[in-house]
């Protein structure tokens, strides 16, 4: 038996032969062309192809995975329309008079090696982006299809890496797990496959070779352990716990359709985070009571241009309606920083975590706020809608924001459109700044929700984009714990509720700390709902 060691990403136990994942083998040459024009033309066709495609994908993985993931492939769409993509392959066509499938692959690699050779990880990862984009590009104009499939028995399935599409077009009857020299914990590929429950295991290094192609193999996707022709008292172990999980799962069904309280008796809000209306079904799913952070900014990803009011008052109204009755919190737009769009003209920023962002953009742009406020507020008519502010660090900010929202308020008014008008307004705790005014903004707030991701990043100076800090992000700093103890306080002193959107507010280890300190609610990823209201119920 081998033991082979990486880093598990997405929980569970799978033991079957292990396949290495082939993809279409390009034979790409160098072949020159007569005529140019044409070629160029070729090039341009398979470009709208590969968007009609990822356009079906990306349909596909709303349902799948939801919307908020989706987006990757309306980003890879754009990607193709983006001149800085098409410009210097359309270039090398006319220069060098070269065939179309040797011109993507020579520019698409030049720019995925640019992305690579970044400082920045979260740039750096967009480099398997643009490969991504261009190995589909290429198999069209070639008239391969590349197999994203792993033959009619489920195998544990193998390779340096895996991309977005691959990971997300897999037939999971046909998956036992995956398992990959390289890869990233927080890329779509491991949201994929956590949100698609396929254990899974990156950064194995050259250890994982080729010359375990159909041996036995069997894995902990928790542990990151990877086992070749494992015995019998490994395969065992991992029986025995997979029974575990699989009893876990089947005795949370009995908190389904019951509200969460402590075993004291003390009510707790358990929400869960979303990105648009696809998500709503798996709220539902997961049981969620209420929706604690609707992600505003994925409205704005994927498209061309802002979308309008009637855009936006129809999404947030389809939420507030599916969700009938049950409190639904809007945080407005939080573009910026890792979230961009290129129509918004934000300028290139050495630090972007630190520049124009979120709140500060809608400050400094009060006709975008103004249009969003008004949908949000169209929608309020509909269902139990909030306001939440994100990236709030002083009280003169949340009372520019609120005056824009009065104005908002009076216009509908004066225009007879329904609205309520005792919609709640609260805000997003991310800096260390916010905490230690939390007591002064909670006296203008009607709710506090701490953003741990950012307010973790802030608090410790450490970029969460980037990789090779992560093992300096201690999200468990006394200084963190403290931060949400001083908030809540505040926030109780003031008469108003404090709740976590953060990451953090999932993290098992860490509720009964946040049960003690008197944090009133928890938003978290639909399906840690069950598990989080089975470990409340003990408290």
């Amino acid at each position: 038996m081998i033991t082979l060691q990486g880093k598990g990403v997405s929980r569970g136990i799978a033991s079957g032969r292990i396949v290495f994942f082939e993809r279409s083998n390009f034979t790409v040459e160098k072949k020159l062309v007569t005529d140019v024009v044409g070629e160029v033309e070729r090039f341009k066709a398979a470009c709208i192809t590969a968007s009609s495609q990822l356009s079906d994908l990306a349909a596909k993985i709303a349902e799948k995975v939801g919307s908020e993931n989706a987006k990757l492939f309306e980003i890879h769409r754009m990607m193709l329309e983006d001149s800085d993509y098409t410009d210097p392959i359309i270039k090398l066509i006319e220069s060098q008079r070269v065939c179309a499938e040797y011109a993507v692959m020579e520019a698409g690699g030049r720019l995925a090696q640019d992305f690579a050779e970044m400082d920045d990880e979260y740039m750096k990862e967009r480099a398997i982006d643009v490969k991504d984009v261009s190995h589909r590009v290429i198999s069209i104009l070639s008239g391969t299809q590349r197999d994203v499939t792993s033959g009619p028995d489920p195998v544990i399935l193998a390779s340096d890496d895996f991309t977005p599409s691959e990971t997300a077009q897999f037939d999971r009857s046909k998956v036992l797990a995956l398992v990959s020299q390289a890869g990233a914990a927080n890329s779509h590929t491991a949201i994929f496959a956590r949100t698609m429950g396929i254990p899974a295991i990156i950064r194995l290094g050259a250890s994982l070779s080729m010359g375990f192609s159909n041996k036995q193999a069997a894995l902990d996707g928790e542990t990151g352990a990877l086992y070749i022709d494992p015995d019998e008292k490994i395969l065992e172990t991992l029986s025995e716990k997979k029974k575990r999980i699989d009893e876990e799962k089947a005795l949370l069904e009995k908190f389904r359709g019951k509200q969460t309280f402590t075993k004291s008796g003390r009510k707790i809000k358990l929400y869960a985070n979303i990105g648009s209306v696809a998500d709503v079904g798996a709220v539902i799913a997961g049981d969620a009571e209420g929706i604690g952070l609707l992600r505003s900014e994925f409205m704005y990803l994927g498209r061309d241009d802002y979308p309008n009011e009637e855009i936006q008052y129809e999404s947030y109204r389809a939420v507030a309606e599916k969700m009938a009755g049950k409190e639904v919190i809007i945080r407005t737009l939080d573009i910026g920083a890792d979230k961009q769009a290129g129509y918004f003209g934000l300028p290139h920023e050495e630090n972007p975590a630190l520049g124009m962002r979120a709140i500060r953009i809608c400050l400094t742009r009060p006709d975008l706020f103004r249009t969003q406020l008004r949908a949000i507020y169209r929608a309020s008519a509909f269902g139990n809608v909030s306001i939440m502010f994100p990236m709030i660090s002083s009280v003169h900010e949340l009372r520019m924001s609120k005056k824009i929202a009065e104005k908002v308020r009076n216009e509908l008014a004066e225009e007879n459109i329904p609205f309520n008008e005792k919609t709640p307004i609260g805000i997003m705790i991310e800096t260390p700044a916010a905490v230690i005014i939390s007591d002064l903004l909670a006296e203008e707030s009607d709710f506090f929700s701490l953003g741990t991701n950012d307010l973790t990043q802030y608090t410790l100076a450490v970029d969460r984009q980037n990789e090779m800090i992560s093992e300096f992000v201690d999200t468990h700093h006394k200084a963190i714990l403290r931060m949400i103890k001083l908030t809540v306080e505040n926030a109780h002193n003031a008469g108003i509720w404090c709740g976590i959107c953060g990451t953090l507010g999932a993290e098992s280890d860490l509720t009964q700390e946040f049960m003690n300190m008197g944090v009133d609610e928890l938003s978290v990823e639909p399906s840690s709902i069950l598990s989080l209201r089975s470990r409340i119920a003990e408290m």
